[in-house]
């Protein structure tokens, strides 16, 4: 610690001998080594992390080649790290045995990690529906807190900034269709999952995102009773009844019962019914061959039947 007395300032050790480059090469970011057990995840962040084959093919490579991109991380009060930016990175290495991780440390309030979290992850190839939908919504909630005036006596020059047009920009996504994204996050979590699984379809979802959460568990129910996921013309339909105030249980097995109707001479066998009579390495495609095959015999032995009597 410096000395004064007087008009004359006495300088530490380290003062008279650091230099100007070391100085600033303390203020630079740099890539340290982090044990993975000091390492949690994001609060409520929105991304999957899944063991399945895409985990298990970052696994082989992180085996081989180690951690190439550095994750991202900020501290907290506890002496340990926040994932920002690398949770499946993190996750692979746990998998492949590593007990650290390279790791960028860098001090971060909470809307600008959350930014850079969306960023870092939203420029994967394959995202989610759910993960689309939270990012957008986290990012523009984090932007408006970024954007808010504390000096309320000075006049604000130019329009309010329009974060949802300003994500779109930079994610290639329309504005109305960021906004339809975050409506997604109006659905419940066993809704949403179905989205996910391509079991309800994009626009259909976004209109069933308007009925409330009690309607929509409801809706599982109508949807089993129809057999089909709902085509966009129904949702359309169970909305308006929702916004009417007429959103019943029955009022919605009606409607996700009649239209189809069309399609009572479709034949649909369920995946798990089908997998109890082939082996489990048997591909969709087999199955098909398979059953095509049998059924050619099947029918050609009912015409030689028919050709004996």
């Amino acid at each position: 610690m410096a000395k004064r007395g007087g008009n004359i300032v006495l300088n530490s050790y380290d003062d008279l001998f650091e230099t100007r480059e070391s100085k600033e090469d303390a203020g630079k970011e740099r890539v340290d080594t982090v044990v993975i057990d000091d390492l949690h995840p994001f609060k409520h962040h929105p991304f999957k992390v899944l063991d399945n084959e895409e985990m298990n093919q970052m696994v082989e490579s992180v085996q081989q080649f180690g951690i190439l991109n550095p994750l991202i991380v900020r501290p907290d009060e506890n002496g340990t790290y926040e994932i920002v930016s690398g949770h499946r990175r993190a996750r692979a290495a746990e998998l492949a045995g590593l007990t650290t991780v390279p790791a960028i440390v860098r001090q971060l309030d909470d809307d600008a990690a959350i930014i850079l979290m969306v960023d870092s992850n939203l420029a994967r190839e394959n995202i989610l529906p759910s993960e689309k939908a939270w990012s957008y919504k986290l990012k523009m909630e984090a932007m408006k807190r970024q954007g808010e005036r504390t000096d309320l006596t000075s006049v604000q020059v130019g329009p309010k900034l329009d974060t949802a047009s300003q994500i779109a920009e930079e994610v290639g996504d329309s504005r109305s269709q960021v906004k339809r994204y975050i409506r997604l996050t109006n659905l419940i979590p066993e809704l949403l999952d179905m989205v996910d699984a391509k079991q309800i379809s994009f626009n259909p979802a976004v209109e069933l995102s308007y009925l409330k959460p009690f309607e929509q568990t409801q809706f599982i129910s109508a949807m089993e009773y129809g057999g089909a996921p709902p085509t966009l013309s129904q949702a359309q339909r169970i909305k308006k009844l929702s916004q009417d105030g007429h959103c019943g249980i029955d009022a919605m097995c009606a409607i996700m019962s009649e239209e189809k109707k069309v399609d009572m001479d479709k034949v649909t066998i369920k995946p798990d019914v089908l997998k109890k009579y082939f082996p489990k390495s048997y591909t969709p495609k087999q199955m098909e061959d398979t059953i095509i095959k049998l059924l050619e015999q099947w029918q050609q032995k009912q015409k030689n039947k028919q050709q004996s009597l």
